[in-house]
């Protein structure tokens, strides 16, 4: 059996942070989504993985390699466009040849991992097996109707959905999915969708199976996923200080300080992690906060957020929360007069002031 993981989109829901980086390289708790996809990939037996690619390939192979520091063998399959996942199966049908397969959209996070789900497929043998999970606004996703234990529509976010079944980014097929992609024309977004494909198996009588989850999942295509994501992972944090932390700080709960990094008359108040080679001064860091590597935070107050590499903040006059802060930013107090606010934003960016 083997994977493929979709890592092509453009990750628009997320820019202006996807304008220059990879939104499967956004990380959660420390760690890029698509790592926690492939662990899961590896952890249910699968070693055989192909990732396919766009735009962002170079930052993908960058971080991903070869597979050899997961277990795993990683063959890259380069997609033109993002033209939809079913065209992404249609391109990688030269690397999946008759073998069946998990495709794990690349942006999506279980919790609790998928191996009993590759199990029941390998066991049970159907030519399609899918998760569904019930969400509050199903429009977003594709969605299921069932009839009993059958599945017995597939729709692409519908504008007046029939139920709250939505589709996990967990796909399970044998090689009767390319017969299903080969099938199918376009949607009005000229995209291949993999519901259609889906529903072309289900109409001939083809064996497709669903298991409904109810463990926690997330699409991170959006910032408030993105920092519930890292809410989930972080609330499952264990204690432990690498770093250096003087006798004025004050480390409660479960607080990660990783290697390198100087935390001086600070408060930490976990679950919270803080990566390599940061300094923490007169600073209060809180609840589910994941501070990347390289970052300096001095007389500032920052919960409830991400904040990406060599970032800096300090003197800011406020509480920083319910945020994700990119690479190398500089957040500071301006000490000149008149007082005023002074940005330089990328596109899309949101931006609230007091």
């Amino acid at each position: 059996m083997k994977a493929l993981i979709l890592s092509g989109g453009k990750g628009t829901r997320l820019r202006p942070i996807t304008h220059t980086s990879a939104k499967q390289l956004v990380p959660i708790a420390n760690k890029p989504i698509i790592f926690y996809g492939i662990e899961a990939i590896r952890a249910s037996g699968i070693t055989d993985v192909g990732i396919v690619v766009g735009d962002t390939e170079a930052e993908i192979r960058a971080a991903v390699g070869d597979g050899s520091a997961f277990g795993i063998k990683v063959t890259y399959i380069r997609q033109d466009a993002p033209r939809g996942l079913a065209h992404a199966v249609k391109v990688s049908q030269g690397f999946l040849g008759e073998d069946t397969f998990v495709m794990y959209l690349g942006d999506n996070l279980i919790l609790d991992g998928i191996t009993p789900l590759v199990e029941e497929f390998r066991r049970d043998r159907p030519n399609s097996q899918i998760l569904l999970a019930r969400v509050p606004h199903p429009e977003e996703f594709g969605v299921a109707e069932l009839d009993g234990d059958r599945i017995k529509r597939l729709v692409e976010k519908p504008k007046e959905p029939k139920s709250d079944l939505a589709l996990v980014g967990v796909y399970m097929f044998d090689a009767t999915i390319f017969e299903a992609v080969d099938a199918i024309k376009p949607s009005f977004r000229n995209e291949l969708e993999i519901t259609d494909a889906i529903q072309h198996l289900i109409d001939r009588g083809r064996v497709v199976r669903h298991h409904i989850i109810d463990g926690w999942w997330k699409d991170t295509g959006k910032l408030e996923d993105i920092l519930e994501a890292n809410r989930m992972v972080l609330s499952r944090a264990k204690r432990s200080l690498q770093g250096t932390l003087d006798a004025q700080t004050k480390a409660e709960g479960e607080v990660i300080v990783s290697k390198g990094t100087v935390v001086k008359n600070s408060i930490l108040r976990g679950p919270l992690t803080l990566g390599e080679r940061c300094v923490i001064e007169n600073s209060y860091i809180g609840p589910f906060s994941s501070i990347y590597d390289d970052v300096t935070i001095r007389n500032s107050e920052i919960e409830h957020s991400i904040v990406l590499e060599r970032c800096t903040i300090q003197d800011v006059p406020v509480r920083i929360e319910a945020s994700l802060i990119g690479k190398e930013v500089s957040i500071q107090r301006s000490q000149r007069k008149p007082s005023a606010y002074r940005f330089m934003l990328g596109d899309s960016s949101l931006v609230d002031v007091l």
